[in-house]
């Protein structure tokens, strides 16, 4: 069942882009139109769509007169749909795809014009997920910046909600499409993630390509909308509670986005997804986050391989950005915890939980003056920068490439001299002195108290703390465990070449 009211965009015809001869209920899926980018090798894109029972389907890609291949499957009955696998082809085109159906010698056909081959990403979450190009720094000129990037192909999910997993797309906002200032500057939080067509631009220019982008996002929604019923019961996720008003301002009922926006698209042959999602759980199931994200992750990946014939990799890529910061009048741990849950608790990715995935820290990216809430950082281009980063190393596998910053390595109590001594695996670049953004926690009588503890001394990869605040034993460190850790691009700590700044981390300290 699709709620009332929540159908937004253009409701898909029967027949949208089928030729005129088409028979009545044969066509593609719906996400398979004009200017669509398909998965390149070493997969094979999957095309399929609707027909009549018993009918023979011919799908054949052609090149100007060429044909490069045929493939010929029958309509399910069950389900009214067929489907096939093109054999991998290298990124290029453009090529035509047609469809034959036929049925008692009864032929209907229909094409999709200007296909190209290349790497296909999935872009899912939130508000900070949804924001257009429009609403971030320097719109005008990104808006502008377009010509360049005719092969980077858009496309943009409807928000509708569905009780049921649903097989294809009930609406769509943006259909394939080449980017203009117009499609990617429509309003407030509708039609393209900016986020996203930044993140598939500096893949664009990194790997010289076709690049197809999906935006299916939705503002103000929890994890578990976006989650299916498998693995919310995987992690305990209680039935329906009361749900806080301050932060989910969406759809909560557990799975109706999972069902809509996402499972749809399951059949797609995908390169990777990034995600951008969280401020929604921090006053709702925030304590088991540490689960539902890696779980959310785990059955996106088995669906979408499942779906696609095997196409889609079984551990395929998935990056994530980090929470931001946000100016709040409560004192609350609601971001860093979601922060470091966001990791599996494990402070940085890949980890064991969350095999190959790749993480854009944005704490230090904060905005005050943000016209739509601090909650709402404008600056998207170093978010992106960032996401891509880490798809270069961990999706697309290049070497000595840093993407994220220094990580502790080490950390000592030097009690005889009151200092704690934290070694990092990377370099480091103090860029300030602060000293309140790491703090101790400092335990007497069974009582622990967490005390801030001053930058001292610094080298290459090495920083000592002063601790003689602690009159106790000192038993944690943590850093940067606030909503607001610091001023734009000013945390204390950063990798010196890459600029990344050094995620936040809590860390229990034993003799």
């Amino acid at each position: 069942m699709v709620t009332p009211g929540l159908v937004v965009g253009l409701l898909l015809p029967l027949i949208l882009w089928a030729d005129k001869s088409a028979g009545i209920g044969f066509r593609f899926a719906s996400y398979i139109s004009n200017n669509v980018v398909l998965q390149k090798e070493p997969a094979g894109a999957v095309i399929w769509g609707f027909g009549t029972p018993g009918a023979t389907v011919t799908v054949t890609l052609c090149q100007g007169q060429e044909t490069i291949m045929k493939k010929v499957t029958s309509v399910k009955a069950h389900s009214n749909t067929w489907m096939v696998v093109l054999d991998p082809m290298k990124p290029g085109g453009p090529f035509e795809v047609m469809a034959q159906q036929t049925l008692e010698k009864i032929n209907f056909t229909m094409r999709v014009h200007d296909v190209l081959f290349g790497d296909v990403w999935l872009c899912s979450g939130q508000s900070n997920m949804q924001m257009t190009v429009l609403q971030i720094l320097n719109a005008t000129r990104e808006l502008s910046n377009t010509a360049a990037y005719q092969s980077v192909r858009i496309f943009s999910v409807s928000p509708i909600q569905a009780e049921q997993e649903l097989e294809d797309l009930v609406a769509v906002d943006l259909q394939w499409s080449k980017p203009t200032e117009e499609n990617l500057g429509h309003g407030n939080f509708t039609y393209m993630s900016a986020v996203c067509w930044l993140f598939g631009r500096h893949l664009y220019d990194t790997l010289q390509y076709p690049i197809g982008l999906i935006s299916s996002s939705w503002g103000g929604t929890p994890i578990e909308a976006w989650s299916s019923g498998r693995s919310l019961k995987a992690c305990g996720v209680p039935k329906q509670g009361s749900v806080p008003s301050d932060t989910v301002t969406g759809p909560a009922k557990h799975s109706v986005l999972w069902n809509a926006m996402i499972h749809p698209l399951c059949s797609m042959t995908l390169k990777g997804v990034v995600w951008y999602q969280g401020e929604s759980n921090i006053n709702y199931n925030m304590d088991l986050y540490n689960c539902t994200f890696p779980a959310l992750i785990e059955d996106w990946r088995q669906t979408f391989h499942r779906g696609s014939q095997g196409q889609t990799e079984q551990y395929f890529p998935f990056g994530f950005v980090q929470l931001s910061s946000y100016l709040s009048k409560i004192r609350s741990d609601g971001f860093p915890q979601i922060r470091w849950h966001q990791t599996a608790d494990f402070g940085y990715v890949p980890n064991l939980k969350m095999p190959n995935t790749f993480m854009a820290v944005a704490m230090d990216l904060c905005d005050r003056e943000s016209p739509f809430g601090s909650i709402h950082p404008r600056d998207k281009q170093t978010v992106a920068y960032r996401l891509h980063l880490g798809a270069r190393a961990v999706a697309y596998g290049e070497k000595n490439l840093p993407f994220q910053g220094p990580l502790p390595e080490k950390i000592e109590r030097l009690a005889h001299k009151g200092l704690l001594n934290v070694t990092y695996y990377q370099e480091i670049q103090v860029q300030k002195r602060d000293n309140k953004i790491f703090e101790i926690s400092c335990c007497s009588d069974h009582q622990c108290k967490w005390l801030p503890a001053s930058m001292n001394t610094f080298s290459t990869q090495t920083l000592t703390l002063t601790i003689n605040s602690c009159h106790g034993t000192v038993v944690a460190l943590r850093y940067a465990w606030t909503t607001w850790p610091c001023e734009y691009k000013q945390c204390p700590l950063y990798h010196p070449s890459s600029a990344l700044p050094a995620p936040p981390f809590i860390a229990f300290i034993t003799d």
